[in-house]
């Protein structure tokens, strides 16, 4: 269809050996599609890949110091640089699924994953690992907003539910890829950690190709290079200057934060200008959109810093084994998929705002017991396991809720939303974890220390429930 004066192509065409080429992928009805949960299959396996990769090289560090004859910093940035790609990644991916299609992006995501992973396999040296890395996370962190817009496509009115589904992905994911990690490194090799993923890739790109219809997109426009440009510029010189933190050198740290704050203020102001811009200013500050993204940089502070930082308690302040440190996070895992479900269901009857005062205050009565030494009688790794599943269990209730939040006031926009909260939540993530990692590396006690920051991330996740009040709330189907 045509749409005159905005010039405006709307495309709605589905794959002939999948849906009817007239059928959309929600009815007019707004019921849900009939082949919604083969979609939600699709996607939900390139979300686990994804999740997957985020922890699976963890267990490889030591064999890939050996293989490739690597300094320490540099094996440890096949991790870092994963994440700087996805959080690089996600907002312009989302705004290229509303865009020019979220079928496109998804599959190009899989495509580039894939191969990414076939090379990261045979590199023959580290610094050729962490470039492909940094490719590899490209495809990995553009499919959860590919992946939702799919989803809100598809599901109609049940959307936010299949949405909220997607929180028991990545916990799974997490859990998955040290124990992957481990028996790869063990009985084959650390190359066999990406190289799993070539059948699983070509697998799902296939069937992907076959089974997912044209969505809707708009052309006409052109992509806003100038936007784009200024926001890679600023968000890279800010992560890359949050991760030299705890380096001895205090002028790259600087200059980094300078470059960012100029870039990320000129980006912004383009934004205001331009009505095509890669990230609409409403998706930016609008209603409700200022606060939530707000709650997910500081939530993610808190959360993703507790993930990190748990395994490294546990050996500082109990002398845990790695096993048993690692381990700990099974526990976390567990807690959120046991509750995440139940949560995802409840949305429409309690509405956002409740399941995320909850979820936060259970996650800073988890931190406050992982920070307080074992009762008399009951060991270290017992105590720091029940604090884990406690936090769990508040992951689990509030992040359904943030994942959804807002989503109802732009549903065309939901891939553009679903990356920039990504962005938010990995870039707060980040920043926590850096700085403790500064604090810990200067101190003479760290386990004392990272006792006192899951205390400050309690006092955070608290004083985050008061804005909780000011995000929009939702109840009923969308």
């Amino acid at each position: 269809m045509l749409l005159a004066g905005k010039q405006t192509i709307i495309v709605d065409v589905a794959h002939p050996l999948s849906i009817p080429v007239s059928a959309p992928a929600v009815a007019p009805t707004g019921e849900p599609h009939p082949r919604r949960y083969l979609v939600l299959a699709i996607v939900s396996v390139a979300l686990l890949m994804a999740s997957v990769d985020q922890t699976i090289v963890a267990t490889a560090l030591t064999a890939l110091q050996h293989d490739l004859h690597a300094p320490v910093n540099w094996s440890s940035w096949t991790i870092t640089v994963y994440a700087l790609g996805q959080i690089l990644v996600m907002p312009l991916a989302g705004r290229f699924s509303d865009q020019y299609g979220r079928r496109t992006v998804f599959l190009s995501a899989v495509a580039l994953f894939t191969g990414a992973s076939l090379a990261c396999g045979l590199a023959g040296n580290i610094y050729v690992l962490v470039a492909l890395r940094a490719v590899q996370a490209i495809g990995g962190g553009a499919f959860m907003p590919s992946a939702t817009g799919i989803v809100s496509d598809f599901f109609g009115r049940d959307r936010d539910r299949a949405v909220g589904l997607f929180t028991s992905i990545f916990p799974i994911g997490g859990l998955l890829g040290p124990v992957l990690g481990g028996v790869f490194v063990t009985y084959w090799s650390w190359r066999g950690i990406f190289l799993v993923n070539v059948p699983l890739g070509v697998g799902l790109l296939v069937v992907g190709a076959l089974l997912l219809p044209r969505s809707r997109r708009s052309v006409g426009h052109t992509p806003d290079f100038v936007g784009i440009g200024l926001l890679l510029l600023g968000l890279l010189a800010a992560m890359l200057a949050t991760s030299l933190l705890a380096s001895a050198h205090a002028v790259p740290v600087v200059v980094g934060y300078i470059v960012a704050v100029a870039a990320l203020g000129a980006f912004v102001r383009h934004s205001a200008r331009d009505p095509d811009a890669v990230i609409p200013m409403r998706l930016l500050r609008g209603h409700g959109f200022g606060v939530v993204h707000l709650v997910n940089f500081m939530s993610g502070a808190t959360t993703l810093g507790f993930g990190a930082l748990i395994p490294l308690y546990a050996h500082d302040r109990y002398s845990l084994s790695a096993l048993s440190s690692g381990t700990l996070l099974t526990a976390r895992a567990v807690g959120v998929i046991a509750v995440a479900g139940v949560t995802t269901f409840a949305l429409r009857r309690v509405g956002y705002r409740l399941p995320m005062a909850v979820g936060f205050a259970l996650m800073a009565i988890g931190l406050v017991l992982t920070a307080l030494r074992p009762p008399v009688g009951l060991p270290p790794y017992v105590w720091l396991a029940i604090s884990s599943a406690v936090t769990g269990i508040g992951m689990g209730t509030s992040i359904p809720a943030a994942n959804n939040a807002v989503l109802h006031l732009a549903p065309d926009s939901a891939a553009a939303i679903s990356g920039v909260r990504g962005m938010f939540r990995q870039a707060g993530g980040i920043t926590g974890i850096s700085i403790v990692t500064v604090i810990t590396a200067q101190s003479a006690n760290p386990g004392a220390v990272q006792a006192d920051a899951f205390l400050v991330f309690a006092v955070v996740l608290l004083a985050l429930i008061p804005l909780v009040s000011r995000v929009p709330d939702h109840k009923g189907s969308w």
